[in-house]
């Protein structure tokens, strides 16, 4: 479900199903790690698995000088690998593949998510308006900045074009970046339009280094870089 957190904005702001699959996830690709409890970004693939196979696979596909190490973590993907990967090449299984929502965190975990306008969770409230309805994109980014708004949750569900049998990938992110450029190139539109008939469609899943001098703010007139993920359909596969 496209995300309804644009208002009538124009220019690169405009706005241009749940997923559910019944084989299980067997990696998650991760656009960054945690060192020393704070985010570091990576501008190659970091892919955590808890199959030994697939992590073996995923070093072979997609290069990894370190090979398959262990990490701490509370969920099942044990095993990590860094690989050498800026983009891989996807199959998405129609439109249920992509999922953006709203999502308001507390310290106890989730509090709500809405898909900008009307709200889904929690079930009491499922149906009653956001609060932040009606907030334009930069007035909601600013809100979540505080932490007090909330944040966009974009969900992906792919299997590698290289290697389709070796089972389902996930990757989750909260960039206000890829949320746009999903907007402003209609991704989810045309990944609609392209799987009606049933056809999976092929795609690049990107991790974009962007340079440029801040024109504004306390940055004004320094280089700023950051890695941002993007997502580009290429057809019917």
């Amino acid at each position: 479900m496209a995300l309804k957190i644009f208002g009538d904005e124009t220019g690169e702001n405009a706005p241009k199903k749940k997923s559910s699959f019944s084989d299980d996830v067997v990696g998650r690709f991760r656009s960054g790690y945690v060192e020393n409890d704070r985010p570091v970004a990576l501008s190659d693939w970091r892919v955590t698995t808890g199959d030994p196979e697939v992590a073996d696979k995923l070093v072979a596909l997609l290069g990894a000088p370190k090979g398959v190490e262990e990490w701490e973590t509370k969920g099942e993907d044990g095993l990590e690998v860094f690989t050498e990967a800026t983009e891989v090449e996807i199959i998405l299984d129609g439109s249920k593949a992509l999922r953006q929502d709203m999502v308001l965190y507390g310290r106890k975990g989730i509090i709500r998510v809405s898909d900008g306008e009307t709200i889904t969770y929690p079930d009491e409230d499922k149906g009653q308006p956001d609060p932040q309805a009606g907030q334009s994109f930069k007035e909601r980014k600013a809100e979540a900045k505080k932490g007090v708004g909330a944040e966009p949750r974009i969900q992906l569900w792919f299997r590698l074009a290289d290697e389709p049998d070796l089972g389902i990938f996930k990757f989750q992110s909260g960039s206000w970046s890829l949320v746009s450029d999903l907007s402003y190139h209609e991704v989810e539109e045309e990944l609609a339009d392209l799987s009606e008939d049933g056809s999976k469609v092929r795609a690049t899943l990107a991790l974009e280094e962007v340079s440029f001098v801040a024109k504004n703010g306390e940055r004004a007139g320094e280089t700023v870089r950051y890695t941002k993920p993007t997502l580009t359909l290429h057809g019917k596969a």
